[in-house]
């Protein structure tokens, strides 16, 4: 029997229908993720699966053994109890048993009582404690903060002194560690830097019962799951493997459902001209060889599924109004405090054209501040920055505090760019996906990715070369994170960027730069090197550099990634020309087969020699277009 069966599920949500029949297992060691984009109801489903609410129709079934877990029940509420020890709460059996094995020692110390049954109560207790994990209870509770991203300092905070992240890391923790063995995870990576995700990955890695996990964190679940969930349409549909091979499975379905489609559309048309052909034939053998045949077509058409149209998504386009100078930014000495605690210092940086850099780092080591510092938010307290020539920046902030929450979709953007038609503004609002009485919608009711989605566009609408990107990817569904990471490698102006999605990191970086207290330390590649080079640095495999080798591999690092950005863009142009003609051969060849089978032009044997002539030609011409296509195809990285 599965750990989980869940079976017909039907939700409902003020008149709209979330999800309908959905049914799946889950078996003792599936790790499932479960995805879809933005309120198709994924939280919903898990709120039924706890037992919070309960669905219009359908049932959920957890076998004998299962001990559910999610994070509500983990809630922290004893303010006044110091972080180490809430976590510890969750082993209150064990300190228990610990308590009394203690005592019984001193019993047996002082001979009092019944000396037999004190040894076998107290050897039967060490038995159970050495069993449930008692002798290493309180090095995994340490190795859960420090994990999760917690320093030895926090263990002795208070609970309600901690901030809304350090709270749910808490929670988090008390669900990992519990006696659970079925978790259910709803986004866990939110709130943690990159090195508490890794610690984490490996956690659910080596767990031994099973999961269910909602997260737009495409490298998390690739590095996690063997199993994915996708409600999409109203229903679900589940895949064997990881989100990566999710996406090729998916296409692959998609593709044939496609194909299967257009062949059986073609099949009735061919089988309907016999009909037709077979009347107008007028004998009675006729007429019975048309009838088997509509009964053919009519079974076709029965069986013909059409392939679901695709989940709208943003549709976005950065360019830059003008062009910048080669050297876009420069930062020497930066240094700030906060309440004489020292945030960073010596932080030197050089951006130039075309770049795409990645800053990233732990939570807390300044990184939206030095962002504020370098768009005159925040002061610094030494050194200084420069921008280069005709530097326009574009900056994204995570917090969206660039947006007035008492103003609608529509006014937001208009007030920004007045020059615009209200016409124009709507278009350019529905591309992101705000379409009728949506633009009127107040920003304060809207959620994280309806407002991030403004911010998108208004950052689109000014067409800046330089971004600055605090978290874009925050709150984005994991189709609108792709659209984004096409628009932005497709962007011909320069980009620093902060963020802890490393699927995104990985796409798009260049260059990444780790923020530390005294610095920042270079990284030339994507973050799959950054993580190779990092693991080989602490193993000592890697010759440190000197700061000039360094400088000079920096710059010809450069001048070499530039050489491939622009062979790589005459490339796309190559591409995006021969996508173009073999577009226009394809309607050319249309029309001219068309016209082949006209009776006009068979009854005109010049003229059906012309055609056919053409026809050669063109598709000629499509086939060496075909050939240059393919070429550059296999030009890519």
């Amino acid at each position: 029997m599965p750990a989980l069966s869940v079976r017909n599920l039907t939700m409902t949500f003020i008149e709209r229908n979330l999800f309908t029949d959905v049914s799946f297992d889950v078996e003792e060691r599936d790790k499932v993720g479960f995805i879809g984009a933005n309120g198709v109801g994924k939280t919903t489903l898990f709120k039924i699966l706890n037992g919070e609410i309960s669905p219009v129709s359908g049932t959920v079934t957890f076998s004998k053994n299962v001990r559910p877990g999610y994070m509500e029940q983990h809630a922290c509420n004893n303010p006044r109890a110091d972080v180490y020890h809430e976590l510890l709460s969750v082993f209150d059996h064990l300190s228990d048993m610990e308590t009394e094995i203690s005592a019984l020692a001193h019993q047996i110390d002082k001979k009092s009582g019944n000396l037999d049954e004190l040894v076998e109560r107290q050897t039967m207790l060490i038995e159970q404690f050495e069993r449930a994990g008692g002798l290493t209870y309180k090095s995994r509770t340490r190795s859960a903060l420090l994990g999760l991203g917690f320093s030895e300092n926090d263990f002795t905070m208070p609970v309600g002194n901690l901030s809304g992240g350090q709270r749910s890391k808490l929670c988090l923790a008390k669900l990992l560690l519990s006696q659970s063995n079925m978790l259910l995870l709803d986004e866990p990576t939110n709130h943690l830097d990159i090195d508490a995700i890794a610690w984490l990955e490996g956690f659910l890695r080596d767990f031994k019962g099973a999961m269910i996990i909602i997260s737009h964190d495409r490298y998390f679940l690739d590095n996690v799951t063997n199993k994915t969930i996708e409600l999409e349409h109203n229903r679900a549909m589940v895949y064997k493997g990881s989100y990566s091979e999710f996406v090729k499975k998916k296409e692959s379905v998609n593709e044939s459902l496609k194909n299967k489609y257009e062949h059986d559309l073609k099949e009735i048309k061919r089988i309907e001209g016999i009909v037709e052909q077979q009347k107008r034939w007028g004998q009675a053998h006729n007429f019975i060889t048309a009838a088997s045949k509509q009964k053919e077509a009519d079974r076709i058409k029965d069986q013909l599924v059409a392939p679901e149209s695709e989940l709208e998504t943003m549709r976005m386009h950065f360019e830059p109004r003008c062009e910048s100078g080669n050297d876009v930014l420069i930062c020497k000495n930066l240094a700030k405090s906060f309440d004489n605690k020292q945030l960073f210092k010596n932080v030197d940086i050089h951006i130039r054209k075309g770049e795409r850099v990645f800053i990233i780092g732990g939570n807390g080591c300044g990184k939206t501040t030095l962002f504020r510092i370098l768009t005159g938010k925040t002061p610094m307290n030494s050194g200084e920055y420069d921008y280069g020539a005709n530097v326009e920046i574009g900056y994204f902030d995570q917090m969206q505090q660039n947006l007035d929450l008492s103003k609608t979709a529509l006014d937001e953007v208009w007030d920004t760019f007045p020059n615009m038609t209200q016409t124009e503004v709507r278009s350019a609002l529905a591309s992101f996906l705000f379409k009728g009485d949506e633009v009127f919608k107040p920003l304060s009711k809207m959620s994280g990715g309806e407002r991030a989605r403004v911010s998108l566009l208004k950052l689109m609408l000014k067409g800046s070369n330089f971004l600055l990107l605090d978290e874009p990817t925050n709150h984005l569904d994991a189709s609108s994170r792709e659209e984004l990471e096409k628009t932005l490698l497709d962007y011909s102006g320069t980009m620093l960027i902060v963020s802890h999605d490393r699927y995104f990191i990985n796409k798009i970086a260049d260059r990444i730069l780790l923020l530390t207290n005294n610095g920042v330390k270079e990284y030339l590649g994507n973050y799959d090197y950054y993580l190779e080079r990092t693991t080989a640095e602490k193993s000592g495999a890697v010759p440190t550099e000197n700061k000039k080798d360094k400088k000079e591999k920096t710059q010809n690092d450069y001048f070499f990634q530039k050489q491939k950005q622009s062979e790589e863009r005459k490339r796309q142009t190559k591409l995006k020309k021969a996508e173009a003609e073999i577009e226009r051969l394809d309607e050319e060849i249309a029309k001219t087969q068309e016209l082949l089978s006209s009776e006009e032009v068979a009854a005109d044997y010049e003229k059906l020699m012309e055609l056919s002539k053409l026809l050669e030609d063109l598709q000629k011409q499509q086939e060496e277009q075909y050939e240059i296509w393919e070429e550059l195809e296999s030009m890519a990285e």
